[in-house]
């Protein structure tokens, strides 16, 4: 039982943490405003945002962007009631993302596009447009007011941007203390909260930043949009089953650059909302307005788990969450959380069906070149490196003419259907011998289908007897390889289990002719 502790006693009275006074620094600060204001000197160039022209002053450039960009940053600022930290990240990420004056203006209401602390880092050393207060730009009903408030000296410039960075490093160190207090009462509470969300739907941003950093790179969506497999299997299943999309709301989870919003949308949806924690998603924005689907498609950013959707139910969950041996990086533990908050009743998620296979492989050649090597390197044994070899699955392209056993598949789910406890299982198999050699390794992979209310069924396989996709196939080399005769029989377990350290990745166990060989995948 979680034992909980009452924020008014003594014991947390006692732990709460020592915060900065800020009472001498205000006043420090407002000695040094008010000498800043009294300070002149020569206008400082002034890099438009939205071009290369240089300007002579704050005031200029922004008259240049109205008449030139029509865009008023004033309307923007107060529009989304931008504070002071608000306006520093606008400019950075208008200059980290080059992103169109058309862009900013057209932003909707609801998170904004520069909320991450990242943006507060300058992109130029001694911008003035981050040296200038907002409220002065603010003060007048145009931007000639602002013009009045004159040019600041460089000198008193540079102490103010250092006294607000100072200020904002207090202020997130008692951030973090508060944050580290706030989490210590939640982990000794019995919160009430129902159900299980899973142990990715747990994970903090922080801890899970690596993952949605490594889509947040054109390369790896580039590579997926050119799996032809992958992608036009989508494409065919929303186009030749325009009935399944007709007047639909839409949600795609992990939306990446929004090819699957945009395909819904084409296929007839009244309404798509793509969601996407990775950076991509400003890109995807992009896209959209490109496209002239802006009416159609909403895109938010976030985690699925932690934004709230502007609907209380869709019709339809499309996501291409499938990873390595298809459960590789928990994905689908958002798509299972979206179809229990959002999923109508009579709903659907695509793909709606698959399963994963395994089959053995019998390749002398690839077994000596990755671990078989390590027995002799330049003429020194290296044995004892498989240790940390072999238990690491690899994901390589198979020769189908390796298999030496029928395929067989160990498991099956309708994503209607499976809960979160079902993506970690143990199931029996047994696999027909076809070729009497030797087994070197054993391959797993995934088979997808689109079926339910579909007219035209598409299905997809990532198998070595199909054509080649990003996914490739997963490998489990043996350390040492066992014989087997054609017509055998070869019963075994595997055991599928998430990394409890890391949730995205995966411990696979086998039992196989009374060995238990353990892998990892991550």
């Amino acid at each position: 039982m979680a034992e909980y502790t009452n924020p008014h006693c003594d014991g947390v009275a006692d732990e709460m943490p020592e915060l900065s006074d800020g009472e001498d620094e205000d006043i420090e600060d407002d000695e040094l405003w008010q000498c800043m204001d009294e300070d002149d000197s020569e206008p400082t160039k002034v890099t438009c945002l939205f071009c290369d022209r240089l300007l002579s002053s704050v005031p200029a450039t922004l008259q240049h962007c109205v008449v030139e960009h029509q865009l008023n940053l004033v309307d923007v600022m107060r529009k989304h009631n931008l504070d002071d930290y608000g306006y520093i990240k606008m400019i950075n990420f208008i200059r980290s993302t080059k992103c169109d004056a058309a862009c900013l203006a057209g932003l909707p209401d609801g998170p904004l596009p520069w909320e991450s602390e990242d943006f507060l880092r300058p992109v130029i050393q001694d911008d003035p447009l981050l040296q200038t207060d907002p409220e002065d730009l603010c003060e007048g009903s145009s931007l000639s007011a602002c013009q009045s408030s004159g040019a600041k000296s460089h000198d008193a410039q540079e102490q103010r941007v250092q006294a607000a960075e100072d200020a904002l490093t207090r202020s997130l160190e008692d951030m973090h203390k508060l944050k580290l207090l706030v989490q210590g009462l939640v982990m000794n509470a019995d919160t009430g909260r129902p159900g299980n969300l899973g142990t990715v739907a747990e994970l903090r941003e922080d801890e899970d930043e690596a993952y949605f950093s490594s889509y947040g790179h054109y390369s790896i969506h580039e590579e997926m949009l050119k799996d032809k497999v992958r992608t036009e299997s989508y494409r065919d299943f929303m186009y030749r089953n325009p009935e399944v999309f007709r007047d639909k709301v839409v949600l795609d989870v992990g939306c990446g650059t929004g090819i699957l919003s945009m395909f819904a949308a084409r296929a007839g949806a009244k309404k798509v909302i793509a969601v996407d924690q990775s950076e991509i998603i400003y890109q995807a924005m992009d896209i959209v307005r490109s496209n002239q689907l802006e009416d159609k498609i909403t895109l938010i950013k976030g985690r699925i788990e932690d934004i709230k959707l502007p609907v209380e139910k869709v019709d339809i969950i499309i996501s291409e969450w499938m990873g390595y041996f298809l459960l590789f990086e928990s994905m689908l533990d958002s798509v299972l959380y979206a179809r229990d908050a959002y999923l109508a009743d009579d709903g659907s998620v695509y793909p709606d069906l698959c399963n994963i296979s395994l089959a053995l492989v019998g390749d002398p050649q690839k077994h000596q070149d990755h671990i078989a090597f390590w027995d002799d390197v330049y003429g020194f044994n290296m044995s004892c490196m498989k240790k940390v070899v072999v238990p690491e699955a690899s994901v390589e392209v198979v020769n189908e003419d390796t298999l030496i056993c029928e395929p067989t598949v160990i498991q099956m789910r309708f994503f209607s259907q499976v809960c979160l406890s079902e993506l970690e299982f143990a199931s029996d198999f047994c696999l027909k011998i076809t070729k009497s050699t030797e087994c070197t390794a054993i391959v797993g992979y995934f088979d997808i289908f689109f079926d339910k209310g579909c007219s035209n069924k598409v299905m997809f396989s990532t198998g070595p007897q199909a054509t080649k996709t990003h996914w490739k196939q997963t490998i489990f080399l043996l350390e040492k390889p066992f014989s087997v005769q054609a017509g055998e029989e070869l019963q075994g377990k595997i055991t599928v289990r998430k990394n409890k350290k890391d949730p995205r990745s995966l411990f696979v166990t086998f039992d196989l002719r009374d060995r238990k060989l353990i892998y990892s995948l991550q």
